[in-house]
């Protein structure tokens, strides 16, 4: 694509980061440096904005004119659809989004100009701050970064720290540097690693491996390799239960390594005893030091209690005593659409856990309970759903598919759980989740789950995991509201012997198995 170089974007109002408090740094290496920002977004907006206040001289590469104006920064230059790095470039800033196939940044790499994230200019500039760097507390792992970084964010507040979640959530991490916070507790994904170098964490967990995202990093090893990056501060955590995360742990060069599991725990371990979140790696002598009842742990269930244990893991690895992590996690409210219970009637639980948006994800959300009408389905990128069927077939009462890729999820449970009755739903938008509800209730019987972990992405049929959720709660409540008004309730009711076959909207492969009548 032809090159073209913007005019330098004139300021028309101040908001986000320019509102921040930017810590001065004399003699900074990046004054008068001539860096690239490859990205217009979020990231790359507070990126350049950041080497700005540095002194460098900032380009932003991006292939819309308008989101490079949209950014407002006074002293860019904007260039717009450029494939090959500037003569006389120090320095390239990506976004998080950009792959390193990508033409500037390959220009980039065969030009020998080094490339990094905004992670790891936050990471730098941080360590160029007068009052000395922030303690970073890093999570990451292919599901449940948001609700552990959350949680340890709730836990530090409880403790009176001046910490900030950001990164993959929250403000971009260059932000919370430029704001001066002592400590940061930072969700990074892999394409952030990827980019980051340099960055040692004060303590780092990985809460999780599946394969995801492979075909930006070209492998599953080189996915694996971005995430260990956690792992190389002071304090190395991960989840024991998790062998691939165990495994990144055990290679880890971190000189204190750090488990956590949902079985008692060992010396050198978090885990669960008698009911209770037990540490028995930072106490005296490994005395196991009691931290918060089960129980109390919201989102409850395990993939809740693990979250829970590594967010306390990297408190306790900063000194946070055992009453600030139980007052944190009390505290503590779980994210939309992670395991959100919607409604209860008549024995049966509602549950929206929309941002189980892969397998491994709708597996760990399935693990919590033990009778499930499962509703599932969407766009699953190429992944295999055998393995997530074989393992929770038993638990499976009844299923209910919707979405582009139902039909592969349909094999897989023709293939692992024959017996367990199947609907299909065709409907093709948004409007589905109603009829999907519908026959979820029509199935449930009192004691079982009605649990929305659709193992898939939401692109299909919604704009993103958080409509879907939103449209299966609004299904919930209008569907049960009706049924108050209707007299009726759920009810277990004798089978319906004759099936119905497979493909046809609303059931499928199924006998009728109770509901409302």
């Amino acid at each position: 694509m032809k090159s073209t170089r913007q005019p330098d974007v004139p300021r028309t109002g101040g908001t986000g980061c320019d509102q921040r408090k930017e810590v001065a740094v004399t003699g900074s290496p990046f004054a008068g440096a001539s860096v690239v920002v490859a990205g217009a977004g979020v990231s790359g907006r507070s990126a350049a904005a950041a080497l700005l206040a540095q002194g460098a001289e900032v380009s932003v590469v991006d292939g819309s004119a308008v989101r490079i104006e949209s950014m407002n920064l006074p002293g860019i230059t904007g260039l717009v659809g450029v494939d090959v790095v500037p003569p006389g470039t120090d320095l390239v800033v990506t976004s998080p989004g950009w792959r390193p196939s990508s033409p500037l940044l390959v220009s980039a790499a065969e030009a020998g100009i080094e490339v990094i994230g905004e992670v790891e200019l936050a990471w730098r500039l941080d360590r160029l701050r007068p009052d000395g760097p922030a303690d970073w507390l890093v999570v990451t792992g292919t599901n449940g970064k948001t609700t552990t970084v959350t949680m340890v964010e709730s836990i530090l507040a409880a403790a009176g720290l001046d910490a900030v979640a950001c990164g993959n959530v929250g403000l971009p991490v260059v932000d919370a540097v430029a704001a001066g916070h002592r400590v940061l507790a930072v969700e990074l994904s892999s394409f952030q690693l990827h980019w980051s170098s340099s960055i040692r964490p004060a303590a780092g967990v990985v809460l999780n491996i599946a394969e995801d995202h492979l075909d930006w990093h070209g492998s599953a090893e080189a996915y694996a390799e971005a995430k260990s990056r956690v792992l190389t501060g002071a304090v190395a955590v991960a989840g024991l239960d998790d062998e691939p995360a165990a495994a990144l742990l055990a290679a880890a060069p971190a000189p204190r390594r750090v488990g956590v599991t949902l079985s008692e725990p060992a010396p050198g371990e978090l885990g669960v005893q008698n009911g209770m979140l037990i540490d028995r790696a930072f106490g005296p002598d490994d005395t196991p030091v009691e931290l918060i009842p089960v129980a109390a742990i919201r989102p409850a269930g395990p993939t809740g209690i693990v979250d829970a244990l590594a967010a306390a893991a990297l408190a306790r690895s900063h000194g946070i005593a055992a009453a600030d992590i139980e007052a944190g996690l009390r505290a503590f409210e779980p994210g939309a659409h992670r395991a959100v219970v919607v409604a209860e009637r008549d024995g049966v639980q509602f549950i929206d856990d929309s941002k189980a948006t892969n397998p491994h994800a709708a597996a760990a959300s399935l693990r919590g309970h033990a009778a499930v009408v499962w509703l599932a389905g969407g766009l699953l990128k190429g992944a295999s759903v055998d393995e997530l069927v074989a393992e929770i077939g038993e638990r499976l009462a009844a299923v209910v598919l919707f979405g582009a890729d139902r039909a592969s999820l349909a094999a897989a449970l023709t293939r692992h759980a024959p017996d367990v009755p199947v609907h299909e739903v065709a409907t093709g938008d948004d409007k589905a989740m109603s009829e999907v509800v519908d026959i979820a209730i029509r199935v449930a019987n009192p004691g079982e789950t009605v649990l929305l972990a659709p193992a898939a992405a939401s692109m299909d049929m919604f704009t993103d995991y958080a409509h879907r959720g939103d449209a299966f709660a609004a299904a919930v409540r209008d569907r049960l509201a009706s049924a108050d008004a209707d007299g009726l309730r759920i009810d277990p009711r004798e089978p319906d012997p004759t099936p119905t076959p497979v493909g046809q909207t609303g059931r499928s492969r199924d006998v009728e198995r109770g509901g409302l009548v």
